[in-house]
């Protein structure tokens, strides 16, 4: 959480501010990215949500993550573009210890200027 004052008045002594919720990075961080991916392969009943959510957590990445129907797993990624690379390799290569990944796909990759998560849920469908 951020306050952010956009105008002050020494005259009068006030001040226009906002509490940012979810704060951009500054400028000198990384590029804020988000993205969708769906990962293929046996990848239900193999922990495959819990280890993306550990990993997650440990990267500093936002977003969710859920089974689907289909049999594959679904999710949103939201972080430093770095880290958010490194959570794209781990997802189409690692994975949980039991887990075989036959394809993973990214789509709608693009620079955000805020989060729109507070942290990395596992999600039930």
């Amino acid at each position: 959480r951020q306050t952010v004052c956009l105008t002050t008045s020494s005259a009068t002594h006030t001040a226009l501010c906002v509490i940012e919720l979810y704060p951009k990075l500054t400028m000198s961080s990384s590029t804020l990215v988000g993205l969708h991916f769906e990962i293929y392969g046996k990848v239900q009943g193999v922990s495959f949500r819990n280890y993306t959510q550990s990993k997650a957590g440990a990267l500093g990445i936002r977003g969710w993550v859920m089974n689907t129907k289909e049999g594959t797993v679904v999710g949103d990624l939201e972080g430093p573009s770095p880290k958010v690379d490194e959570m794209k390799n781990w997802l189409q290569s690692v994975g949980s210890p039991s887990s075989r990944i036959d394809r993973a796909q990214f789509t709608n990759e693009r620079q955000i200027g805020y989060y729109s998560f507070e942290g990395f849920d596992v999600r039930r469908r």
